[in-house]
């Protein structure tokens, strides 16, 4: 598959123009320049083409991270087979376009300069300018409106392989369908920001794929990178840090945090970093309780763990925040790291495949049944309001991905949330289930009779 690179200075719209051709909002946009940090991929398509497109950071003037970000930028065209420069055609030719234009005349691969934000015939009149830029004629576009897409598809048809006849009848023939178990894991990491999300991914990939700095929010997009782990195949996402919502006015950090939540939404697996000298603050808790009722596996890592003096009671603390404030899960695993050295990551990456394991576990209905009649015999259930036990006729799994049970019964919504809870218990002692979150759904148990017309009684006696 070909791979196509959008590069440019900040604020000229390489990040709308990626979401137009992945045709769904996967990069942030805002009016604010250099929104776009790390470089992000995605599959995308223009009408029968289809190719791996990376959206890169913004060429800008000199900042604490615009090096690094720039590097990132390199990386990309390296990558590619085709780059495309996109520039404002509402605003003059500036340095840093001249200066990016150099260096891309001198690859040997095939560059096309777009001229974005082309709505009306104005800016169709400003774009002699962009020919000094060496790179041929301007290609007039609107990303936001979906403007020139066709003429960018006659500029890439040529740069594809044409298909051959009977290629798409031998291709059909050839796939094969995914398994479950061949499905890449969706691993989320999450937590406050600086506490060393993106350099906890960087240590697993190897390379420093993504930008750090000591300063909090370097991160802003959610980035996803496919990734093995002793050939288990992974998609690995950093997201934004999620502060405190009452103290986030900033309507970017806003954008940034909802697309971290989305996340978290979409994933299987999550692991909570938190910065092991301020371990599980509030927020903590309210990313942790966010986790756990989307029914999503769950794992805390506590990292800079080689900086913390007293470590035995900063565990032990933390343990027992977990046990009061954490009460839907018990059980969850805590694994102590260092990103910055490699301490304690592949212990992480263990334990991360055993709770996904886990939350895809099923048991079979009657061992269900059988514990259901041990828990009822240990400890009867209440007294419904007719004077009688709630009675509890069986149980099954319907779900998992986390594992979901449902308990049949005539007076299901009599049972207190306490006896619910004793069940949950039970059957993460009983099946092992600890450490993921388990739903218990109660069910009314549809009466065969309850449509069939009642005999009177003097028929009963006449037919006696």
């Amino acid at each position: 598959m070909k791979t196509v690179a959008i590069v440019g200075r900040t604020n000229v719209g390489k990040s709308t123009l990626f979401n137009r051709l992945c045709g769904r909002r996967l990069a942030i946009v805002h009016d604010r320049p250099g929104v776009t940090r790390d470089r992000k991929e995605a599959d995308a398509s223009l009408m029968d083409l289809s190719f791996r497109l990376i959206d890169t950071a913004g060429l800008e003037e000199t900042t604490s991270l615009a090096e690094a970000m720039w590097r990132q930028t390199e990386v990309a065209i390296e990558e590619a087979d085709i780059v495309l420069m996109v520039v404002d055609a509402r605003g003059e030719l500036t340095r840093l376009d001249e200066r990016l234009a150099n260096q891309l005349r001198r690859l040997n691969k095939p560059v096309f300069l777009l001229a974005n934000k082309c709505e009306g015939k104005m800016q169709m009149h400003m774009l002699a300018d962009f020919y000094r830029l060496g790179l041929g004629d301007p290609l007039p576009v609107s990303a936001e409106h979906g403007l020139g897409m066709k003429e960018l598809y006659g500029l890439l048809k040529p740069l594809f392989p044409k298909p051959e006849r009977g290629d798409s009848e031998e291709q059909a023939e050839e796939v094969v369908e995914e398994s479950p178990q061949d499905r890449p894991l969706k691993l989320a990491i999450v937590g406050r920001p600086n506490v060393g999300k993106s350099t906890l991914i960087n240590r697993l990939l190897g390379h420093e794929r993504l930008l750090t700095g000591p300063e909090a929010g370097v991160t802003r997009d959610a980035i996803t990178i496919p990734w093995e782990w002793k050939g288990n195949k992974i998609l690995l996402t950093d997201t934004a840090g999620l502060r405190k919502y009452g103290k986030v006015e900033d309507d970017l950090e806003k954008i940034s945090a909802a697309d971290t939540r989305n996340t978290i939404d979409f994933a299987e697996v999550v692991v909570l970093v938190l910065d092991a000298n301020q371990p599980m603050e509030r927020q903590d808790l309210m990313i942790a309780s966010k986790v756990l009722n989307e029914g999503r596996g769950l794992i805390i890592a506590l990292n800079k763990w080689d900086s913390v003096e007293n470590q035995r009671r900063v565990l032990a603390d933390l343990k027992e925040k977990m046990e009061t404030s954490l009460q839907q899960v018990k059980g969850l695993p805590i694994v102590t790291i260092s990103a910055k050295t490699g301490y304690g990551v592949e212990p992480m990456m263990t334990t991360v495949f055993h709770i996904y394991k886990l939350w895809n576990k099923r048991v079979p209905t009657h061992k269900m049944n059988d514990f259901l009649k041990r828990m009822t015999e240990a400890h009867p259930t209440p007294v419904a309001r007719n004077g009688r036990r709630i009675p509890m006729k069986y149980m099954t799994q319907v779900h998992t991905r986390p594992p979901t049970f449902v308990i049949f019964s005539s007076n299901p919504d009599q049972l207190p949330e306490s006896y619910l809870r004793y069940l949950s218990n039970g059957i993460r002692e009983q099946f092992g289930l600890v450490g993921v979150p388990i739903r218990i759904h109660m069910r009314k148990r549809d009466n065969p009779y309850a449509d069939k017309p009642r005999t009177p009684k003097w028929q009963k006696k006449n037919k006696k």
